[in-house]
C-alpha cells in the first residue's frame, strides 16, 4: 500500500471492505473507524476539515474516507452492519430468555407456602 492511500480503500485492499453509500465523500459516515488505544494518531494524517466538521474535535475516531494512512498505523475496523444486526438480536433474545427464566422461577418462589 502507497502511503497517502484512504483507510477506506486499504481496508479494501486487505480484503476488508467497508460498506458506505456516498463513494467516499464524507457524508454517510459509515466509514467511521476506531483509533487505535495503544497507537493513536500514529501513521495517520491529519483530521481533515470535513472530518472535524462530521465528528469534532478530540474524538478517538476517524473516517476512513478521508483519514490517509501515511506509515505503519491501526485502526479498528467497524462491524459489518448486517453481522452488528444479528448480533444485536441474538443477545435481546438471550435477555429475554433470561429473563422469563427468572420471572419464572420468582412466580414458584411466591407460590410455594412459607
Amino acid at each position: 500500500m502507497r502511503p497517502g492511500t484512504t483507510l477506506l480503500e486499504a481496508a479494501r485492499l486487505a480484503g476488508r471492505p467497508i460498506a458506505v453509500r456516498c463513494g467516499g465523500k464524507a457524508a454517510c459516515l459509515m466509514c467511521k473507524l476506531g483509533v487505535h488505544p495503544e497507537h493513536g494518531e500514529a501513521g495517520l494524517s491529519r483530521p481533515t476539515p470535513q472530518e472535524r466538521h462530521k465528528l469534532g474535535e478530540g474524538v478517538a475516531t476517524r473516517l476512513g474516507c478521508q483519514c490517509r494512512a501515511l506509515g505503519d498505523c491501526h485502526a479498528v475496523l467497524p462491524e459489518d452492519p448486517l453481522k452488528a444486526a444479528v448480533r444485536r438480536q441474538l443477545e435481546r433474545q438471550a435477555e429475554e430468555d433470561d429473563d422469563s427464566w427468572l420471572r419464572s422461577f420468582r412466580m414458584k418462589d411466591q407460590e410455594e407456602p412459607q
